[in-house]
C-alpha cells in the first residue's frame, strides 16, 4: 500500500508523537492554540491588524505577513489593492506565500477589512465559493468521536491543517456578513451568516465535538451563532430570529459558558420586550418530563433562572441585569415568593445588603407576608443602617395602615417620611400625608376614649385632604377619601369622592361602583344603588361578578323582595360551580384564596336570608354546606345563633354566641346578640352585657344595634338621660346605615 504524504499528514503524526512522549510523563496536551497551528503551518500574519475574531501581535516597524516560512511586506498587497487590483493582489499572496485560492481570499478580504475598506473587503470575499471549499473540506474534516477507552485516531481523523483551512474560510464567511451589516444590507447579512452555521453543520455531522477543535475555528462560529439572531431582529424578521435563538442553544455549537450565557440573556430580553409572541418549542426538542414553557413570559424565567443558577456555580459573572429583567418578568405575573427565593439565593457581598432587604420586602409584601416585610424594613430603617430611606419608610407605613394594632407605628414611619420629603423626594410628600392619613384612620379604631378616637378622625381626614391638595389626580386618594367620609357618614362628601373616582377610572374599578352603590344605600335610595349595580354588573366580567351579585341580593333583601335575593344567590351559586370547573381537579390553595365568587360567602348568605325567612330547614342544610368549607367559622356560629335563639332554645344559643367569641374574638355582631341575651337574664347581668355593647362599639362606633341595645340596658338601669344618647344615636344611625360595612370593600 502506498501511503501519500503530505504537510498536514506530516504536522498530525509530529503532535501524535509529541503527545505520547508528555503522557509518559504524566500529562496529556490536546491540540496547540492558535499562535502555534500558525507557525507550524507556516501562515503567520502580523502587523496592526484587529480582527474580531482574535488579535495578532502587532509589529511597529513594519506589516507584513509570513506563510510557509516565507515573510513578505504588506505594503505590496495594499499597495495593489489601492490601485483597485484585486486579482493581482491576490496572485501576489498566492505566490508570495504559496496559498491557495480560498486561503489567498481569506487572508486578503480580512486585511481589507482590518483596514477599515468594508466595501473592498466585500469585493474580495465575493469571489470566495463557500459551497465547493465545504465540499473539499468535508471528507478531512469530518472526525470520529474518540472512545473513551482511549483517544487514538486513524489517519483520516481531523489534521489540523484542514481544520485550519475550514476556519479561514468561514471567518472570511462571517467577515462578509459583517460587512453586509456595516452597509446596511441586513437580509443579506443575515444569509451569509447563516450560511456559516450551515456549513459547519455539514462539516461536523453529530456538532462540534469538545476537544480537538482550532480555537479560531471555534471563535468564528461562536460568533457567527451570536451575530444570526442580533442580524433577524434588525431586519424584523422575528420569527427567524426565535429560530435562530432556539438554534444556538438547542444545537451542539461547543459554546463557552459567557457566550452561551450571552445569547440566553438576549434571548430572554427579546422574549420580554419584543411585543412578540413566540410559539413554544417544537415537539422534537422537547425532552420527556420536562418543563415545557407556554408563552414568552415563562420562557423568558426560564432562560433567567438558568443565568442565575450560572452565576451562583460560577460558570459566569454577576450580571446585575439579569435580576433586573427577572424582577420585571416575575412582578408582570405575581410571583414576587419567587422572585424573594431568588434574591435570597445571591451570595452575599454581591448586593448591597439594605438594598437586599428593600428589594425583599418589597417581594414579600406584595405576595401579601406583610409581617416578613415590616421585620426587614425594621431591619433596614435601624439607626446603624438608613433611618431616612424615604421608600423604606413609606413602604413600611402603608403595611402598618392594614392592621389596627400597627397603626401606631405607621404614623411614626410617616411623619419620618414627611420630614424627608426634601429636595429631590419632595414628590413623595403627597404620598407620606396619604399613608399618614390611613395610619390615623386605623388608630382611630382602637382608641381608648371617644375624645381621642374624635381627634384622630380628624387628624385623618385632614392628612388626606393635604394629599388631595398635592396629587389632585391620584385616583386610589379619591376612593380613601370617600371612604373615610362615608365612614364618618359624610355621605354627600362620600358621595362626591365615589362619583369623582368614577370618572377618573373610566368605571374599569370594580370598587368605585362598590363604593357608589354603598353611599346610595346608606342614603336609603335602594333603587338607585340597584341601578348602579347593574350597570357594574354590565362592566364587569363573569368571574368578577361576586361581590356584585352578593351586594344586588342584599339590595333586594333590604326592599322586601326575598325571592328575588334567592335567585340572585342560585346564579352566584352557578357562578361558583363553573369557576370552580374551570381551574379542573387540581386547584391550589392560592387559586382557591383570589376567587372573586366566595362559596362559603354564598351559602352563609343564603343560611342568613332562609333563617330571616323562618325555613328552618333550608337554612339548615346551606349551614352544612358553609360547615363543610370552613369548619370553624364565627359567622356560622353566629347565624346557628340566631336560628337557635329564633326557636327558643336560648341556652344553645347563648353556648354558640360564646364559642363564636372563642374562635373570633372581636366579632361584634355576636358581642351584640350576648348582651342583648344577658340583658334578659336580670339585672344582675346588666353590667356584663353593657361591657359587651361598649366593646362592640369600640370596634365598631357606628355600629347602630349596638346603641340602641346598650340604651335599653341604660333604661333598665335607671339611667335615663344616657339611655335617650344612645337611642338617639341609634335613630340617627339608621337613617344612614349601608346594606355592607364600608370597610369590607377595602
Amino acid at each position: 500500500m502506498v501511503l501519500t504524504f503530505s504537510f498536514g499528514n506530516l504536522r498530525w503524526f509530529a503532535v501524535q508523537h509529541r503527545n505520547r512522549i508528555c503522557r509518559r510523563a504524566g500529562y496529556e496536551l490536546g491540540l496547540p492554540s492558535l499562535p502555534v497551528l500558525l507557525k507550524v503551518r507556516g501562515l503567520e500574519m502580523s502587523g496592526n491588524e484587529s480582527a474580531e475574531l482574535g488579535q495578532v501581535d502587532v509589529d511597529p516597524s513594519a506589516r507584513q505577513v509570513c506563510a510557509n516560512g516565507i515573510c513578505m511586506q504588506t505594503t505590496v498587497v495594499e499597495a495593489k489593492l489601492d490601485e483597485g487590483n484585486i486579482q493581482e493582489a491576490e496572485s501576489a499572496l498566492r505566490d508570495g506565500l504559496s496559498l491557495n485560492f480560498e486561503e489567498a481570499r481569506a487572508l486578503l478580504g480580512r486585511l481589507e477589512y482590518q483596514r477599515g475598506n468594508v466595501e473592498g473587503a466585500l469585493r474580495v470575499f465575493d469571489g470566495i465559493d463557500l459551497q465547493s471549499a465545504i465540499q473539499r473540506m468535508q471528507p478531512s474534516v469530518t472526525e470520529k468521536q474518540p472512545s473513551k477507552k482511549g483517544r487514538t485516531r486513524s489517519v483520516e481523523s481531523v489534521p489540523g491543517v484542514s481544520q485550519h483551512a475550514a476556519g479561514l474560510v468561514l471567518e472570511a464567511i462571517y467577515l462578509k456578513a459583517k460587512s453586509l451589516q456595516k452597509l446596511g444590507r441586513l437580509t443579506e447579512a443575515a444569509r451569509e451568516c447563516q450560511s456559516v452555521l450551515d456549513a459547519v453543520e455539514k462539516i461536523f455531522d453529530n456538532g462540534i465535538p469538545d476537544v480537538l477543535v482550532e480555537n479560531k475555528l471555534q471563535e468564528t462560529v461562536s460568533h457567527a451563532v451570536e451575530l444570526l439572531p442580533e442580524l433577524w431582529k434588525q431586519t424584523g424578521c422575528y420569527s427567524e430570529a426565535m429560530t435562530a435563538y432556539r438554534r444556538a442553544l438547542l444545537s451542539q455549537w461547543n459554546l463557552d459558558n459567557d457566550c452561551c450565557a450571552r445569547i440566553q440573556k438576549a434571548f430572554a430580553v427579546f422574549l420580554l420586550y419584543s411585543g412578540v409572541e413566540v410559539c413554544p418549542p417544537s415537539l422534537a426538542v422537547q425532552i420527556d418530563g420536562s418543563y415545557v414553557p407556554r408563552n414568552n413570559l415563562e420562557e423568558a424565567i426560564l432562560l433567567l433562572m438558568i443565568l442565575m443558577r450560572k452565576v451562583y456555580l460560577g460558570k459566569i459573572k454577576w450580571d446585575p441585569s439579569v435580576l433586573e429583567h427577572l424582577t420585571f418578568a416575575l412582578s408582570v405575573c405575581s410571583q414576587t415568593s419567587v422572585l424573594a427565593k431568588q434574591l435570597e439565593e445571591v451570595m452575599p457581598g454581591v448586593l448591597n445588603r439594605i438594598d437586599r432587604w428593600r428589594a425583599l420586602a418589597l417581594c414579600y409584601s406584595a405576595a401579601g407576608q406583610n409581617k416578613t416585610s415590616l421585620s426587614l424594613l425594621r431591619k433596614s430603617l435601624h439607626k446603624d443602617e438608613e433611618p431616612d430611606d424615604i421608600l423604606s419608610l413609606l413602604l413600611a407605613a402603608k403595611i402598618c395602615s392594614e392592621e389596627v394594632f400597627l397603626a401606631a407605628e405607621g404614623v411614626k414611619y410617616a411623619q419620618r417620611a414627611i420630614t424627608n420629603a426634601q429636595g429631590s423626594n419632595e414628590h413623595l410628600k403627597g404620598v407620606g400625608l396619604r399613608m399618614l392619613g390611613l395610619c390615623l384612620g386605623k388608630q382611630a379604631k382602637v382608641a381608648t376614649s371617644d375624645f381621642e378616637r374624635s381627634r384622630l378622625q380628624s387628624e385623618a381626614l385632614k392628612s388626606l385632604d393635604g394629599a388631595m391638595a398635592l396629587e389632585n389626580e391620584n385616583s386610589d386618594l379619591m376612593f380613601e377619601l370617600g371612604v373615610q367620609y362615608a365612614e364618618h357618614r359624610n355621605l354627600d362628601a362620600a358621595l362626591g369622592y365615589a362619583k369623582k373616582y368614577l370618572d377618573t377610572t373610566g368605571g374599569s374599578a370594580l370598587r368605585g361602583w362598590r363604593l357608589l352603590a354603598l353611599v346610595l344605600s346608606a342614603q336609603q335610595r335602594y333603587t338607585e344603588a340597584e341601578v348602579v349595580t347593574d350597570a357594574a354588573l354590565e362592566e364587569t366580567v363573569k368571574w368578577d361578578q361576586g361581590p356584585l351579585l352578593r351586594m344586588k341580593a342584599k339590595l333586594k333583601i333590604s326592599q322586601s323582595r326575598h325571592m328575588d335575593a334567592v335567585e340572585t344567590y342560585r346564579y352566584l351559586l352557578a357562578l361558583v360551580q363553573a369557576q370552580r370547573k374551570s381551574y379542573g381537579p387540581f386547584r391550589n390553595a392560592p387559586q382557591a384564596e383570589e376567587d372573586n365568587v366566595n362559596e362559603y360567602e354564598v351559602w352563609h348568605g343564603l343560611a342568613n336570608l332562609y333563617s330571616s325567612l323562618s325555613h328552618w330547614k333550608d337554612a339548615e342544610t346551606c349551614l352544612e354546606k358553609a360547615r363543610a368549607l370552613i369548619e370553624y367559622s364565627a359567622d356560622t356560629l353566629h347565624t346557628e345563633g340566631v336560628m337557635l335563639e329564633k326557636r327558643g332554645e336560648n341556652d344553645k344559643a347563648l353556648a354558640a354566641y360564646v364559642n363564636a367569641l372563642l374562635v373570633e374574638p372581636n366579632h361584634v355582631q355576636c358581642k351584640i346578640l350576648l348582651g342583648a341575651l344577658l340583658s334578659k337574664m336580670g339585672s344582675k347581668m346588666l353590667p356584663l352585657a353593657r361591657a359587651l355593647f361598649s366593646d362592640a362599639l369600640k370596634i365598631e362606633p357606628t355600629n347602630r344595634v349596638a346603641w340602641y341595645h346598650l340604651g335599653l340596658v341604660h333604661r333598665d338601669d335607671g339611667r335615663v338621660a344616657d339611655a335617650a344618647d344612645c337611642f338617639q344615636a341609634a335613630s340617627m344611625l339608621e337613617e344612614s346605615d349601608p346594606i355592607e360595612s364600608f370597610s369590607s370593600i377595602i
